[in-house]
């Protein structure tokens, strides 16, 4: 399997700056923030199934404008897996024809253009030998993160979280984990920040990766970018041992 980092950044500013996205293979979008909007049509139109951790606007803006775009262009809906209380957020909020047509029910009912699939924690989703399963997240709305595994070996995405002891009980578990993307939104000076709002910084992240017991190549997301040299530096004075690596668009990843 392949992964391409489409977008790694807390917010936008700068030509490099896009949020979160992540491109497995051709046609599974792993969340569907601004980096996917550099895609081309085609690349676009060949992507089947998005997997979303939560409604944050970061993590699905190009959604709505994605299905637009391809309307013409497929002949099936796309797989838009999440779960349920994610699902009812984006049908009452985003997809309710006063931000967005629903287009669950266009061209009609019986061939949307999108199609909702409910997802459960610990839950493996299999497409054509590839498995991606919701693992435990907590954030401010319900969220979660993925196992993707190409049965080679696994990479875990935490999404958007705080502390979260199911994460790392899931995780440990894993016995062919390659690479762990996890966030750190925050410096340490707004640590009370990241408590509030369910995010982590480098205090916080240090006490988390504590908790892993499998030896992985450590990635960093979310970053936000007017912030991104001193958490980066927080980070490496906090957790040096762990050798983390800041994660960048346009990585790739094969395993």
């Amino acid at each position: 399997m392949r992964l391409s980092v489409l977008g790694c950044s807390g917010g936008i500013g700068g030509r490099n700056q896009r949020t979160t996205s992540l491109l497995v293979d051709q046609d599974i979008l792993i969340d569907a923030g601004t980096g996917v909007a550099d895609l081309s049509i085609a690349e676009l139109a060949v992507i089947d199934h998005v997997f979303l951790t939560h409604s944050h606007l970061d993590h699905i803006a190009s959604l709505p404008l994605m299905i637009d775009t391809v309307a013409d262009r497929r002949n099936r809906p796309l797989t838009v897996y999440a779960v349920e209380a994610v699902i009812t957020i984006l049908r009452n909020h985003v997809f309710n024809w006063a931000i967005w047509p629903d287009f669950s029910e266009l061209p009609s009912p019986d061939h949307p253009l999108l199609r909702y699939q409910a997802i459960e924690l610990g839950q493996t989703v299999q497409l054509d030998g590839r498995n991606v399963t919701a693992l435990p997240a907590e954030h401010t709305v319900p969220a979660v993160g993925y196992w993707i595994d190409s049965g080679r070996a696994s990479i875990v995405f935490s999404g958007d979280t705080g502390g979260c002891d199911g994460f790392w009980r899931a995780v440990n578990r894993i016995h062919n984990l390659r690479y762990l993307i996890i966030e750190c939104a925050f410096s340490n000076r707004e640590q009370q920040l990241a408590v509030i709002s369910k995010h982590l910084c480098p205090n916080m992240l240090v006490k988390e990766l504590l908790k892993l017991e499998r030896v992985c190549d450590i990635y960093i997301t979310h970053l936000k970018p007017g912030q991104m040299e001193l958490t980066m530096e927080e980070i490496e004075r906090c957790l040096g041992d762990f050798k983390p690596k800041m994660l960048q668009n346009n990585q790739v990843f094969e395993f």
